[in-house]
């Protein structure tokens, strides 16, 4: 079993920063950022455990949940990785994430 510790501290990170973040910024990106992550995660981890299926979307449901779906997603893909080579691509997708959201 893979160590995705420092994936969801990294994600919890990412966002006590969105939670903490006014209107403004959220409004700016920062939470179509967490958004798109959020949606990158799920289908990630939705193309390990169903292949065969198609993938859905993850709704948008607005820039306040945008912490928590990002929260819901990285718990879903760590329970699939299954290598420290994952782990790393999906830290990197993190820190790009939040350094475009500017958070």
């Amino acid at each position: 079993m893979v160590d995705t510790t420092r994936l969801t501290r990294a994600v919890d990170h990412f966002a006590d920063r969105l939670r903490a973040a006014p209107q403004s910024r959220l409004q700016r990106g920062a939470a179509a950022e967490a958004l798109g992550l959020a949606r990158e995660f799920a289908r990630w981890a939705q193309a390990v455990e169903a292949p065969e299926a198609e993938p859905r979307e993850m709704p948008d449901a607005g820039m306040f949940a945008a912490a928590d779906q990002i929260t819901v997603a990285v718990h879903d893909l760590a329970l699939v990785l299954s290598t420290d080579a994952e782990v790393e691509d999906a830290l990197a997708l993190v820190a790009d994430a939040q350094k475009r959201a500017g958070v």
